[in-house]
């Protein structure tokens, strides 16, 4: 469900800090998560536990067992925000160096090496085409993204600028079971769940 503002022209960065204020204090009231969008606020109703959190898991661990110990693949809190764009997500798991994950408040998204969703069954679009256009736009350079519903994904790289705004320029497909690279890392998708 996405819950767009009033009037996006007057006072954008009032309107910005209105969703934001309206974000927290809805943190811990309803059950799923909250973001902000170019388009307004997404509310994702997933349910906690299950596949998408074992699959967030299982690819965090894949990560840090190919990567430098000073990276971390965080499937955890706050959340990524670029207040200039009005854009606040959080990626199910982001690839981020320790010490920029101990900066105070929202992660600066321009220090992220990858974020990572895992599509949710209640609101796949938010993944597939939202965060799609929000995260180049805000500087995230590979965003991979893993399908339980059908068993697929893609990894989006290569910022380019269009008329619409950055977009990522290259797509590269994947299957579960074939191995999958996100950023200099390969990692195996066999045995991950299905909803």
């Amino acid at each position: 469900m996405t819950i767009a503002p009033d009037d996006a022209q007057h006072g954008a960065s009032h309107v910005y800090q209105a969703m934001r204020d309206f974000v927290q204090s809805m943190d811990d009231t309803l059950p799923g998560k909250f973001e902000i969008t170019k388009e307004g606020i997404v509310h994702d109703m997933m349910s906690p536990g299950g596949p998408h959190e074992v699959t967030a898991a299982h690819i965090s661990r894949r990560l840090e067992k190919v990567m430098p110990d000073e990276l971390l693949a965080h499937n955890g809190t706050p959340d990524v925000e670029d207040k200039p764009e009005g854009i606040m997500r959080h990626p199910d798991v982001m690839v981020i160096a320790w010490d920029d994950l101990s900066a105070e408040g929202s992660i600066d998204p321009r220090t992220l090496i990858a974020a990572i969703e895992v599509v949710s069954r209640s609101n796949p679009d938010n993944d597939w085409v939202g965060k799609s256009r929000d995260y180049p736009l805000i500087g995230i350079p590979v965003y991979a993204i893993f399908d339980p519903r059908t068993g697929t994904g893609a990894v989006l790289t290569d910022i380019h600028p269009t008329p619409d705004g950055p977009r990522y320029a290259t797509r590269k497909d994947f299957v579960y079971g074939e191995d999958v690279t996100i950023a200099d890392w390969t990692i195996s998708t066999h045995g991950l769940p299905r909803y």
